[in-house]
């Protein structure tokens, strides 16, 4: 096989495009030919692929081995009882741990409760004045600013609207 095709062959074959008679060709032009020293990592590849297509899983031997392995040995129902009694435990624990910190959790970040701080209702209802006292006139002043601002936005339009009769 030229180089020309082989290299055509080996980029169809890295870019998933081959059939399967293409491969059969790489195959078989790596398993017979002397191999240039810059496809001998590509040759490695497909002896390696030769090599274990041979290999194959059907020894009863080996299967008994990993059966062998696989198996658990028969427990008595005492132990399957204390195995199973553990889990349950085990369950218990973290569901048991899981509530506690989440319990704190929510007591760290949950505000405390209001508290009264006037034992006298009479001098809470005074405070309570004052304090709306202080916002009433604190809006007082907010009113007179927007007075202001809306005066500056007619004044704006009516610019706007001399600008465009104008025009």
């Amino acid at each position: 096989m030229d180089s020309k095709k082989l290299n055509e062959l080996l980029e169809r074959y890295w870019a998933c495009e081959s059939s399967l008679e293409e491969e059969q060709q790489l195959h078989e032009y790596f398993r017979t030919n002397s191999v240039p020293e810059h496809l001998k990592e590509t040759a490695a590849l497909f002896h390696y692929f030769d090599e274990n297509k041979k290999k194959s899983l059907g020894d009863a031997a080996f299967d008994e081995k990993i059966l062998e392995k696989v198996k658990t040995p028969k427990q008595g129902k005492v132990v399957r009882l204390v195995y199973n009694s553990m889990k349950i435990a085990a369950g218990l624990a973290v569901v048991v741990a899981a509530t506690w910190f989440i319990r704190t959790e929510i007591r760290t970040t949950t505000p405390q409760a209001m508290v009264d701080t006037y034992d006298d209702p009479k001098l809470a209802f005074e405070e309570t004045k004052k304090a709306l006292l202080i916002i009433s006139k604190s809006f007082g002043r907010a009113e007179t600013e927007t007075k202001k601002i809306d005066l500056l936005n007619k004044a704006t339009e009516e610019v706007k609207q001399k600008e465009t009769n104008e025009l």
